[in-house]
This record gives structure tokens, C-alpha cells and sequence, in this order.
């Protein structure tokens, strides 16, 4: 088990310089350690901040050995310091926070002097750990405070904030609650076996496993789109040389990352740029121009390129609308057809430009349907990303509905829907309760381990270590 009793400290600030930084004190004697370091007339009041200053503390004061012999100034610096008292705080327990100048020496100082107080250097995540184990927060609200911290787009920081405000939780409990009601029919007809009758019938018992299937298979349907969301994706843009990846590459880079020439294969290596795709965080992958490679180095970059498209996403096939499709064009669209894909006619703005010159005369069997864009002018790029969103899944990204977006959730889900599957199996063969019960169990087992009501220890560890310390 793990140990709560003592009382931990940490910066909950980033590192580096800033205005401001925060010291988060927590445990049974916060206020305590807060009373050795802080210069107070009276002791703090529950969430009232209050102007002080740090001290250092005396050899006579100090609760721990001291670390060394440098050293410190009799003040550290002047904070204000805001009790909160357990529960009613993020941690569930007496907790105490000081604001300070935000040098990172300073800090180190103040989290120091709490030491010599009786503190301990908290581990990575362990307030929120306490947060949990305290019952502030379950486990996918926890997992939650991670991913908005980690959240780079608009679309990542809503749908963590909204699991954070316990909307999936609640979907998650709606089919515990469900199961919950099943089981205990069930297990009643088993209790009580001469009565004459059962608990519930057989049909009811079929119609309730398609309800529960219906509920999770859409948790799982939304899984897709909200790993997207949460993770990101990765873009390749492949195409002959000289139909306009780089252009493109930049164009919806926002910036000249790419050197572009009228030189073909001036692209030999890899670029990669993560941009934000209307709240999805995407990572584009400028290749180098597919074709029969002239030279060592061309040839490690067409390499690189296709070792590019296995492992993308969505491969964007860029191909020049002025002119016919031609062999090397042919051998893209090959080598992609088997991967998701979408078509991009570039050079719209140019006179020779025209829709029907993709997929005519001898090339009928590759006919596609392409999104005409201009790299060159932004023409089409709109039309791009709400085709490429689409390609991915995950248009509609601002819609406020609950999300499974972890691959912990999205794996113990699939468990749940493989046990409901038996489970429906078993009540349709017509199998004995005890067959149904056991696939039940296993169903609801797996839902304790998403909000963490039946988590062991190393898997929280597992979890919480990847916090930062502050956290």
C-alpha cells in the first residue's frame, strides 16, 4: 500500500524563470511545516492568502539532518502563502501553497527550507496519487489532469477537461450500474433456486447484454477519434518530385520550413512539422520525390520515404493538375493504394491546370477523386484540411460529447466487449447462469480497473509516475 502519512513538498511550477512559482506543501503536518518556514504573527487562515516570508530554520528547529553545510540567508524571499484544509483540497489533506518569486533558485530553497521542517521531496504525481486515493478524483479524472497538462491544441485541452469534469466517468458508471442490475438478478435466481421461478428471464437477460454491447461499442467507436485528438496523427506527403510537396509542406506549416526549387529531388531527406489542424495536432512528413532514385543519397530518401508512408496515418498523394499522370505518378499511387490516402491536385492557379487531367486516356484504373488546391496560392487548402479531418476521422473535433482517448481505457474496453460478446453467447445457447455470471464479472472487473475502484498498486505507480513531480 502506499504510504499517505507523511507530509511531501515540490515545486508545481515548471522549470525555469517566471514571474511567479508555486510550492505545493501536502499531508497531516503541512500547516506545521508551513508554521517553521513562514515569518507569521498569527497562524494561516483556511483560503485567505496571506503576505509572509520564508525563512531558513535553525539547527535547533530542523525536524530532519540537514543536507550540507552551505549556508542560507535567515529570509529566503517574501511569498504569500494560502492555507487549504483537508478535505476541501486537491489533494484531500491539510495542503499549503506559497507563491513565490519564480527563480529557480529561490524555489529550491523554499522546498529546502520545508525539508529541514519535516516536509519530504514529493514523487512524480504523487499530490494527485493522494488526490486519488483520498477519493477527491478517480482514476480517469487523474489520468485526465495529465493529458491537460500535456494538451497542445484547444481540442486536447476540452476533451481532457471534460473527463476531468467526470463526463466519461459518468458513462463508465452507466454501464457498471447496468451490469450491476444484471448481475443481481442473476446471482438471486442462483440463490434461490426452488422458488419456481427466476429472477429474471431468459429473453431479458438477452435484450439487457445488447443494451450493455450497444453502450460500450459506441465508447469504443468514439475510441478512434478521441486517440487522434489526444495523440495526434502523422501526415506524409508523397508524390513525384516537382509536383509541389514542399510548397504544400509549407503552406500548411505556415512558415518556409522546406527549401522549394524548380530543381527536381531538392527534398533528400525527411522534414517533419506538427501544426494544429482545427484542434487536432498533426505531424507533417515532407518526403523526398518518388522516382527512380539517381545517386546513393536519392536512393536512401525514396527509402525514407516509403518507410514514411507505412507508418502515417493518412498518406496525402500530391499529384500536378496541369499535366497527365505519368509512370512515376502511377508507381505513387501503387505503392500508396493499400494505405489510407488522400488525392491532392496541386496547381490550380496554373492555365494548363484542369480536374479531368487526373485518371485520363491509359491511367483510367488509378481515376481519382482529388482535392484541387494551389499550394502556391492557398487555393483549396480550407477544402484540404476538412477533407484530410475526414480521411481521419475526426471532424467535429469541438463536440462536447465524453471521449475514451487512452489506450488503457480503449484495451480494458475491448476486454469488456469480448466478455459481454461470451456472455451474450452463453444466454443465447441457453447455457446456465453461472456461465453468463462468470463473463459478467470479468466484464465488471475490467470496468473497476478504467476509474481505478479495483487498481492494483504497480499499475498506479505505473501510472503516476509518468506525473511530473510538481503533480
Amino acid at each position: 500500500m502506499f504510504d499517505t502519512s507523511d507530509t511531501i513538498v515540490a515545486i508545481a511550477t515548471p522549470v525555469g524563470r517566471a514571474g511567479l512559482g508555486v510550492i505545493r506543501i501536502s499531508g497531516t503536518d503541512a500547516q506545521a511545516v508551513a508554521g517553521r518556514i513562514l515569518t507569521l504573527r498569527r497562524p494561516l487562515a483556511s483560503r485567505r492568502a496571506t503576505l509572509t516570508q520564508v525563512r531558513a530554520v535553525a539547527p535547533d528547529e530542523q525536524v530532519t539532518a540537514p543536507r550540507g553545510a552551505h549556508a542560507r540567508p535567515a529570509l529566503v524571499d517574501q511569498v504569500v502563502a494560502t492555507l487549504f484544509p483537508g478535505p476541501r483540497s486537491y489533494t484531500g489533506e491539510d495542503c499549503v501553497e506559497i507563491s513565490a518569486h519564480g527563480s529557480p533558485l529561490v524555489l529550491r530553497q523554499i522546498v529546502d527550507v520545508a525539508q529541514d521542517a519535516g516536509a519530504r521531496l514529493a514523487e512524480p504525481g504523487e499530490f494527485t496519487l493522494r488526490a486519488f486515493l483520498n477519493g477527491k478524483i478517480d482514476l480517469v479524472q487523474a489520468e485526465a489532469i495529465r493529458d491537460l497538462i500535456d494538451a497542445v491544441t484547444p481540442a486536447q485541452a476540452r476533451v481532457a477537461f471534460d473527463q476531468l469534469e467526470g463526463t466519461l466517468t459518468s458513462r463508465i458508471i452507466e454501464v457498471d450500474r447496468a451490469l450491476f442490475e444484471l448481475v443481481a438478478k442473476l446471482e438471486a435466481s442462483l440463490d434461490f433456486p426452488d422458488e419456481g421461478y427466476h429472477f429474471i428471464e431468459a429473453d431479458e437477460v438477452g435484450r439487457s447484454l445488447d443494451a450493455l454491447q450497444g453502450l460500450v461499442g459506441e465508447l469504443l467507436a468514439d475510441g478512434h477519434r478521441g486517440r487522434m485528438i489526444r495523440e495526434g496523427c502523422q501526415v506524409a506527403i508523397v508524390g513525384r518530385p516537382n509536383v509541389g510537396k514542399s510548397s504544400l509542406f509549407n503552406a500548411l506549416a505556415g512558415a518556409e520550413r522546406a527549401i522549394v526549387t524548380g530543381t527536381a529531388g531538392t527534398t533528400r531527406d525527411l522534414l517533419t512539422e506538427r501544426v494544429d489542424i482545427e484542434g487536432v495536432s498533426v505531424t507533417l512528413v515532407d518526403t523526398a520525390g518518388m522516382r527512380e532514385p539517381e545517386g546513393e543519397i536519392e536512393r536512401e530518401g525514396v527509402r525514407r520515404s516509403q518507410a514514411a508512408i507505412e507508418v502515417a496515418d493518412v498518406v496525402l498523394v500530391v499529384l500536378d493538375g496541369s499535366e497527365r499522370l505519368t509512370s512515376e505518378d502511377e508507381e505513387v499511387l501503387e505503392r500508396t493504394s493499400r494505405r489510407r490516402r488522400l488525392i491532392v491536385a496541386n496547381k490550380v492557379d496554373l492555365a494548363g491546370w484542369r480536374r479531368d487531367g487526373i485518371g485520363n486516356g491509359s491511367q483510367d484504373r488509378f481515376s481519382v477523386s482529388a482535392v484541387a488546391i494551389s499550394a502556391t496560392t492557398g487555393a483549396g487548402l480550407a477544402e484540404l484540411k476538412r477533407a484530410l479531418l475526414a480521411v481521419l476521422g475526426v471532424q467535429g473535433a469541438g463536440r462536447d460529447e465524453p471521449m475514451v482517448t487512452n489506450v488503457r481505457h480503449l484495451r480494458l474496453l475491448d476486454r469488456v466487449e469480448s466478455a459481454l460478446t461470451r456472455a451474450r453467447a452463453a444466454a443465447t445457447d441457453g447455457l446456465s447462469e453461472e456461465l453468463v455470471l462468470a463473463d459478467l464479472q470479468v466484464a465488471r472487473t475490467e470496468l473497476g480497473l478504467v476509474t481505478g475502484q479495483r487498481t492494483p498498486d504497480d499499475l498506479l505507480r505505473h501510472i503516476f509516475s509518468s506525473f511530473c513531480v510538481g503533480k
